[in-house]
């Protein structure tokens, strides 16, 4: 059992930045690929970012290429997601996940097992 708990949401102006933090207990997390995803009332749970248990491949959602960064720190086993250029559509609560070694379809929100109870991120225009 792996239990996530995120930080760091809140608001910001657009153009801002912010980080958002995930920590994880339980098992080993360097034998983890994690991930973001996020939603939107009304709306399907959206892939962001993904890193994998290796650390060295991560994968991004063409919304947010070239503006927000996943990384990991092992060592603490946390996870970030480093959000620049923030604009109002990428106002929602982001959700930390986790699966072992990785998951079959990043992209699949079904394909993760671990999840974390989320934190809202609002950016004013």
């Amino acid at each position: 059992q792996v239990h996530l708990v995120e930080s760091g949401g809140g608001l910001v102006q657009a153009g801002g930045s912010l980080r958002l933090s995930c920590a994880a207990t339980g098992r080993t997390f360097s034998t983890y690929s994690m991930g973001w995803f996020r939603q939107t009332p009304g709306k399907e749970r959206e892939f962001v970012a993904t890193i994998r248990w290796s650390g060295g491949t991560t994968y991004y959602a063409d919304s947010v290429k070239g503006r927000f960064t996943i990384s990991r720190d092992n060592a603490k086993s946390t996870v970030y997601l480093q959000m620049n250029s923030l604009k109002p559509e990428d106002t929602a609560v982001y959700y930390c996940a986790a699966d072992l070694w990785g998951p079959s379809e990043a992209g699949d929100e079904s394909s993760w097992d671990y999840w974390g109870q989320g934190t809202q991120v609002t950016v004013s225009s």
